[in-house]
C-alpha cells in the first residue's frame, strides 16, 4: 500500500494506535460515566431504591435529547466547549472529549434497560433481608445483570469505533482521518479499504471477547 510510490504503512500504524487510544478512553470514561448515569435512571424510577420523579423525568430528558444527536453534527456543535475544555479544536486529544460525553449518554440507556430487565423478586429479597440501597446495588443489581452488561459494553465498542471513524471528518485523527486523507481525498482506494478491513478486524476481536466473558458469566 502506498501513493506516490511512498509507503503509507508508517501513517496506517500510527492512525490505528489514534483509534485505539480514543476508543480505549472514550471506553473507559465514557463506560464508568454512563454506568452511573444508568444506574441513577434505573434507581430513581418509581417504586425503586431512590424512586425520584422529578429527578428521573430531568435524567430521562437530558438523556433523549442528547442520544439522537448525529455524532458528527454533535461534535461541530459543542466545537465551543471542546476548545475551552481541551484547549485544541482539532486532533486526537480534542475529539475525545464529545465522544466521551456522548458514549456517556447511549451507555445509560444501555445501563437502564439491562437493569429493568432484572427480576425485581431479586431486590426485593435483598430488602427484607436488611440490605441498604448501596449495597443492593453493588452486591445485587450490577451482579446480577453483568452478563448482559458486557454484551452492552461490546456494542458500546463497536458504536465508539464508529464514532472515532466518523472523527476523521474533523482532523480527529485515527483511522477515519487517515481513509479520507489518503484514500477519498487521493483517489487511493487500496488505502481507504485498508482502513476498512483493520476496523472489521478490531470490531471482530471485541465482539469475540465480549461474547466470551458474558458466555463465562452468564454460565455462573
Amino acid at each position: 500500500m502506498n501513493s506516490g510510490g511512498v509507503s503509507l504503512w508508517p501513517e496506517l500504524l500510527e492512525s490505528l494506535g489514534q483509534t485505539l487510544q480514543m476508543v480505549v478512553v472514550t471506553l473507559l470514561v465514557g463506560g464508568f460515566a454512563g454506568l452511573l448515569l444508568g444506574l441513577a435512571l434505573y434507581t430513581t424510577r418509581q417504586g425503586n431504591l431512590f424512586a425520584n420523579r422529578p429527578v428521573n423525568a430531568v435524567l430521562n430528558v437530558l438523556v433523549n435529547i442528547v442520544r439522537p444527536i448525529p455524532f458528527i453534527i454533535f461534535i461541530t456543535g459543542i466545537l465551543p466547549l471542546t476548545i475551552a475544555v481541551t484547549g485544541a479544536s482539532y486532533g486526537t486529544n480534542a475529539v475525545i472529549f464529545p465522544m466521551t460525553i456522548m458514549a456517556t449518554f447511549g451507555t445509560s440507556r444501555i445501563v437502564e434497560q439491562n437493569l429493568v430487565a432484572l427480576d425485581p423478586g431479586v431486590v426485593e429479597a435483598a430488602r427484607a433481608m436488611g440490605a441498604g440501597p448501596l449495597r443492593i446495588i453493588a452486591t445485587v443489581v450490577v451482579p446480577e445483570a453483568l452478563g448482559p452488561l458486557i454484551l452492552g459494553y461490546t456494542f458500546l465498542f463497536v458504536a465508539i469505533v464508529d464514532m472515532s471513524a466518523m472523527a476523521g471528518a474533523v482532523a480527529g485523527g485515527g483511522l477515519g482521518d487517515f481513509a479520507i486523507v489518503y484514500g477519498y481525498q487521493r483517489f487511493n482506494y487500496v488505502a481507504t479499504w485498508t482502513a476498512v478491513a483493520v476496523i472489521v478486524v478490531v470490531v471482530q476481536i471485541a465482539q469475540l471477547v465480549g461474547n466470551l466473558l458474558a458466555r463465562r458469566v452468564l454460565r455462573r
